[in-house]
Formats: C-alpha cells, sequence, structure tokens
C-alpha cells in the first residue's frame, strides 16, 4: 500500500507506530519528474527509504506534496504501484496561495517577501522572466496554478477510483484533529492506537540569517542523502543539523493576509475550484469546502 499526502503533510508526530514512511518523506517528490526539484531520481535509491519496514507496519507511503499538482506523478505511480491509495490535503485556495509564498521564501527558491507582488509576478515568471539565481525551478513561483485545486482533483478523478482517495481539509484538522486521523485510519485499515494528543507541527517560522539558512538547507540534504541513500553515515542522530536549523530559525506568526489583497484574490475562487463541484460544495466567497457523501 502506497501513500502520498498532496500539497500539505500529515504532521510526522500524528503518525500511527502501524503506519511507516520513508526515511525521506519531507516532500520527496520522487514520481513528479516534470518538477525539476527531485532529491531521489532513481528507482534503486528510492526503494533503500523504505528499508527499514518491519511486520507491524500495516501501511507503507510517502508524503509529497507536488503529486497533486504534477501532470506525470499519478499516473506513474498508478503504473509502477497499482492499487495506491492517495490522501488528499486541501484548504481555502487564497490562504494555500499566501502559505506556499512563505514557503518558497523559506526555500530560497523566492525573494520577493511581498505577497501581492510575488502573485501579480506570476505570468511573468511562468514565461521564465523575474526568477530568482537560486530558484529550482520557476513552477514553484507559479502561484495561481498550484492553487487550482478543482483542476488536479479532477485529474485525480479521471485516473483513480474514488475509493483509493481520501481528500481532508485542512480547517477540518484543525478543528477536530483526532477525528480526522481517525478518517485516515479506517482508510488505511489501520486499528485505532487511542492516540489523543496532536501538537502543532512546524509552525510558521523565519530564517534569522538567510545565508546561513542556504548553508544549513545544503547541509541537511547532504547528511540525509549520505546516511539513507548512499549509507556512509550512521543512521543514528547526532542532532548537529537539527540544533543548527533551531538556532538559525525563530517563530513568527504569519500576519494576516491584508484584507484588501483578500477582497482582490477572492473573486478567481470559483476559478481555482473549477471542476471541482462535482464532490466539494465550495463557498466562493468564504472557500468553505464540504465534501459531499
Amino acid at each position: 500500500m502506497h501513500l502520498n499526502a498532496a500539497r500539505h503533510r500529515w504532521p510526522p508526530g500524528w503518525q500511527s507506530t502501524q503506519i511507516f514512511t520513508c526515511l525521506l518523506s519531507k516532500s520527496l517528490d520522487f514520481f513528479s519528474s516534470d518538477i525539476n526539484d527531485r532529491r531521489i531520481i532513481n528507482w534503486r535509491d528510492y526503494e533503500k527509504l523504505f528499508s527499514y519496514i518491519e511486520i507491524h507496519h500495516k501501511a507503507i507511503g510517502e508524503a509529497s506534496t507536488t503529486y497533486l499538482f504534477s501532470e506525470v506523478a499519478i499516473p506513474t505511480i498508478e503504473q509502477e504501484l497499482p492499487g495506491a491509495r492517495y490522501i488528499v490535503m486541501v484548504r481555502n485556495p487564497v490562504d494555500m496561495a499566501y502559505s506556499l509564498h512563505e514557503q518558497q521564501l523559506r526555500s530560497f527558491n523566492e525573494n520577493i517577501e511581498d505577497f501581492r507582488q510575488a502573485w501579480k509576478l506570476a505570468p511573468e515568471r511562468r514565461a521564465g522572466r523575474h526568477v530568482p539565481p537560486g530558484c529550482k525551478d520557476p513552477i514553484w513561483l507559479d502561484y495561481p496554478s498550484w492553487c487550482r485545486l478543482g483542476e488536479q482533483l479532477e485529474r485525480l478523478y479521471s485516473i483513480v477510483p474514488e475509493e483509493r482517495v481520501l481528500v481532508l481539509v485542512l480547517d477540518d484538522m484543525k478543528e477536530n484533529p483526532r477525528r480526522e486521523y481517525l478518517k485516515v485510519l479506517e482508510f488505511l485499515g489501520v486499528p485505532d492506537d487511542g492516540r489523543q494528543a496532536f501538537p502543532v507541527y512546524n509552525p510558521a517560522r523565519e530564517w534569522r540569517s538567510r545565508r546561513v539558512g542556504r548553508l544549513v538547507r545544503a547541509l541537511a540534504r547532504g547528511v540525509a542523502w549520505s546516511k539513507h541513500v548512499k549509507g556512509l553515515l550512521p543512521k543514528r542522530s547526532l542532532g548537529i543539523v537539527n540544533r543548527l536549523q533551531a538556532w538559525n530559525a525563530r517563530q513568527r506568526p504569519r500576519p494576516p493576509l491584508p484584507p484588501d489583497l483578500r477582497a482582490e484574490l477572492e473573486p478567481t475562487l470559483p476559478k481555482m475550484c473549477e471542476s471541482w463541484n462535482g464532490c466539494w460544495g465550495v463557498n466562493s466567497r468564504t472557500g468553505d469546502q464540504k465534501r459531499r457523501r
């Protein structure tokens, strides 16, 4: 069984011990060959990430944020891993775009701190203009395209039977994480472990120094690759990279989206959710989404 979370990752601290996710589960994106930012590019290295599967694991998978967006990921998964199951987490597309912009700033793909300006530059960047030198793929900066959730879900359902897809809404998870957790366990056929605590994972942060952050990020990737793919370092973590990341990062609550900008973008919600209404009801003013059974 293969688990794929698209767009938002299930927090690792919330994971059942009966579910195994690969050793580089932080947005691996292996099957998204149309996006130039993959950490693993061959099947042999990909398989190594699942080398610690044990008999008690009832579900096996990985979590990548690009599979719903990619035009090739899901067809490739269906070819290589027939019968795979998919967990997709979505949210209000406007809030999603705002969050994605912050993530790209932290990942050094983006260099424009003002979200309004970055959003308006999307058509130019789609054409390869105004792209920062360190950006791994201009597609990361095409915020409107990432948020066309209706089109992406329609493509998923055109390939994968509905019984193999579970769609969750981020706001529902915030409201009642235990309920959403049980949905996942039921979908995967994993018994309830009685978990009641669901701590906040990965709060909004910023680098104290972007230069140091870039170096530490490259170091973290290199260490993970050396451990889990090449076997050059012991699997036991010394915590050095984590301490460096913690030292250079500080929590910064994300400022709310300016009301005038939200009012400007909300009329685009119906277009972003176009073709979605067959399986979702979407309030185009608020973006509220409720799954239709």
